[in-house]
């Protein structure tokens, strides 16, 4: 592999890929593209101008931070595809239902069901017509409400997805506790939990360190498995000024994505109009799925060498050594297993040579200031609460968190989905403030434990969960062992959906289902606030007109069924706080005081304001009282062994979708147009294979559990993967995935790195 200046522009030539860089002309046609399609009238740049800017409306797609100083337009391809899929102008009415059953629905595809529009009235499910009909809110929630009260609390599931206010998941966690149980999984559990338990467990934080003010005085950025350009492209935006004032950026990723290797700003005239874009990364590596461990543990191994011969000729330490003995434990431990892993080991697995490590290891030596950020390529692994172990034992050799210009950032997806578990959506009582809650509302909040989504589908599959109530998402889409799920969800007694555009999960129903159309963001008239990626804190404020005048908010339709579900109690006012949320955030910081003091009178400070992190003040909360060292068992965060035959299946979003939602068929950064039914993999692959481009497969499951599961209908396409690697469109390849195989600590599914095997389908 190169570490010249090729490293982040060689591409295999006999693979499909994208010339262009990312951003530039490419990004503002596929905006143009969503907009013809979606939106039939010109509000629609009045709000895209409002977007993630002081007193605007704060975008719904990623959770990138916001700028105290905004660009002309602070949104990106994706913000602006979400914004405008919000926005329609398609509407999917009670005549729309009247006219297609269920079941015909079912056999629609995930973009054609969202083309349908917003929905307009509340729903139920009629199952002997198979459709939805129409109903009143007021007999929705009675319904609702005699449903759950006849049911065992710990038998109902309350599930949110990360774009839901802080306000109405404040109210969503209390409503459950107040209802009598803890199960509250959200959308994390699916994505991010690695990072809230496998870091939490090694710096005291469940959340990353740094601010946006590091990413702009750090040295040196590495990252691990997050694919910038279409997950949080508005990132691109301070990576490209720290590539030109000097920072090194050194990438490890399995695919080669446009964002962290070239960048053309949209909004660059200059760059525009002379197609002039900046190379991100000095040092691109492609590791195979699961590598990372060994990547970083290859990178260590190099910097200790140097710390040992820069001592033996100069006396002086390259290791931060007081701060090692001052603010760590477990160093020698972490030190002597490095050193018991062998060269060849770290290259075998991580498939990246010795000298190609001693590139990346140098940048980091010579680098004062460092800052390791990663993504669910790291995340979504059976062993990645290891790999951020390790990522935190690399960082803290040379003292890189606590520091201004240093530390850890995972870069969150959703919008809201970690401030949704800083007020309170957590299956874990331990992490919530009882006592407060308990003063507050003069009630006993309930001791056990909660189920996280892997054990909720445990729980439905067995029957031991009768009710599911989803606060936005396409559940039944996101989650591993799709078939069999979809099986047992009917046996539920209870399934309510709060949406604001139709999508699979809505068609997959319990005895007494409910559909329950929200507003969006944009059409919230009172102030809400959500957390951003970098633990900051933003108000959002909507003006455009409701979609329908039958919609709610969220927090209206959260109020409307705890009231018709729970007795009354004179410390729980729902009205009072759907009428003016400021009172429900009164009750956040009366509940979290260290994280929102003032809180309404900071809801709209320019970038932000910051909840403050232990760790970064070098506060360790961790069992040792200090930053642990950790010496990982396996080189590979892969759940089981390679074998002939057996590839490492990689779960890939294309830059036409957010999450499970499909915008269109174009992943213009990865040059595959019209198609998401493909099979990636690299040209020297195929041939020895015995396959041929175009050619149709299927994928089955080779976890070794003896249970099938398969995906078929698969065009063979040349891409420029490492040996042993496959990857495939998230959501379509779910049903690969086994409900066991997830991450060790955090029970997150482990979608990038599923073993499988390939089939030839008959001509």
């Amino acid at each position: 592999m190169a570490h010249d200046d090729d490293a982040a522009t060689h591409q295999d030539e006999d693979a499909v890929h994208y010339e262009g860089p990312s951003g530039g002309w490419g990004s503002l046609k596929g905006i143009a593209r969503i907009f013809g399609k979606e939106v039939d009238g010109p509000e629609a740049f009045d709000l895209l101008r409002r977007q993630n800017k002081p007193g605007g409306f704060m975008c719904v797609s990623c959770a990138w931070t916001k700028p105290a100083h905004p660009h002309i337009a602070e949104f990106c391809e994706n913000g602006a595809k979400a914004t405008l899929w919000e926005q329609t102008s398609r509407r999917a009415t009670p005549e729309f239902f009247a006219e297609h059953t269920v079941t015909e629905l079912k056999g629609w595809s995930d973009h054609d069901l969202e083309q349908t529009g917003r929905l307009t009235h509340p729903m139920r499910y009629d199952r002997a017509s198979d459709t939805y009909v129409p109903v009143s809110w007021g007999e929705a929630f009675q319904a609702i409400g005699a449903e759950l009260r006849a049911l065992d609390p710990e038998s109902a599931v309350f599930y949110a997805s990360g774009r839901a206010s802080l306000e109405t998941s404040y109210c969503y966690a209390l409503f459950a506790r107040l209802y009598g149980h803890n199960n509250l999984p959200d959308s994390s559990n699916m994505c991010h939990e690695t990072t809230s338990v496998g870091l939490k467990k090694v710096t005291g934080s469940p959340v990353g360190t740094c601010t946006l003010e590091d990413i702009d005085k750090c040295d040196a950025m590495f990252f691990f498995g997050q694919n910038t350009g279409s997950n949080s492209p508005r990132f691109l935006h301070p990576l490209q000024r720290a590539v030109k004032r000097g920072a090194k950026i050194i990438t490890f990723n399995p695919v080669r994505e446009k964002g962290l290797i070239e960048f053309a700003n949209p909004q660059s005239p200059v760059e525009m109009v002379t197609s002039k874009s900046t190379q991100i990364s000095s040092l691109y590596c492609q590791v195979r799925p699961g590598g990372d461990i060994a990547v970083i543990m290859g990178l260590c191994k190099y910097v200790l060498e140097r710390e040992e011969k820069q001592w033996a000729e100069t006396g002086t330490h390259l290791l931060d050594v007081d701060f090692i003995e001052q603010h760590t434990a477990h160093f020698e431990e972490f030190k002597a297993k490095v050193d018991a892993t062998s060269w060849e080991q770290i290259e075998e697995e991580s498939g990246i040579s010795r000298s190609d490590l001693a590139v990346a290891a140098d940048v980091y030596c010579e680098a004062d200031k460092v800052i390791g950020i990663y993504g669910m390529g790291v995340t979504q692994q059976v062993h990645g609460s290891q790999t951020i172990g390790m990522l935190v034992n690399l960082l803290l050799m040379r003292g890189n968190i606590g520091r201004e210009g240093a530390g850890i950032s995972p870069v969150r997806g959703h919008s809201n989905v970690q401030g949704q578990r800083t007020v309170g959506i957590s299956e874990k009582p331990d992490l919530v403030p009882y006592d407060r809650l308990k003063a507050l509302f003069d009630f006993d909040p309930p001791p056990k434990q909660g189920v996280n989504t892997v054990e909720a589908c445990e729980g439905i599959l067995d029957g031991s969960i009768r009710a599911f109530i989803g606060l936005g998402g396409n559940f039944v889409r996101a989650i591993p062992e799709r078939e069999k799920m979809e099986a047992a969800w009917s046996d539920m007694r209870l399934t309510v959906q709060i949406a604001t555009r139709l999508n699979r999960s809505h068609l997959i129903n319990g005895e007494v289902a409910y559909l329950l159309p929200c507003c969006g963001r944009s059409e919230e008239q009172q102030a809400v606030t959500m957390e951003d990626s970098l633990s900051m804190i933003h108000g959002s404020v909507g003006n455009k007109e409701p979609a329908s005048e039958h919609l709610l908010p969220e927090l209206a339709i959260v109020a409307g069924i705890a009231k018709a579900t729970l007795p009354p109690n004179p410390n729980v006012k729902w009205d009072e706080w759907v009428a003016d949320y400021a009172k429900v955030r009164d009750l956040i910081e009366a509940t979290y005081p260290d994280k929102f003091k003032d809180f309404n009178q900071r809801l709209f400070t320019p970038g932000g304001f910051y909840k403050g992190n232990k760790a970064r003040e070098r506060i360790w909360e961790t069992e040792s009282g200090k930053a642990e060292f950790t010496a990982p068992d396996t080189l590979s965060a892969m759940g089981v062994p390679d074998e002939p035959g057996r590839f490492r299946l990689i779960t890939m979003r294309s830059n036409d979708q957010f999450n499970t939602t499909i915008y269109g068929y174009s992943d213009r950064l990865r040059g595959i147009d019209g198609t998401r039914d493909v099979l990636l993999m690299s040209p020297e692959e195929i041939e020895a294979a015995g396959l041929q481009e175009g050619q149709t497969v299927s994928l089955v499951s080779d976890a070794g559990d003896g249970v099938h599961r398969q995906v078929d209908g698969l065009a063979v396409t040349p891409f420029d993967l490492p040996r042993g690697t496959l990857g495939a469109y998230y959501p379509e390849m779910n049903p690969l995935i086994p409900l066991w195989y997830h991450d060790k600590l955090s029970k997150t599914p482990a979608a990038k790195g599923v073993p499988v095997r390939i089939v030839a389908q008959a001509e």
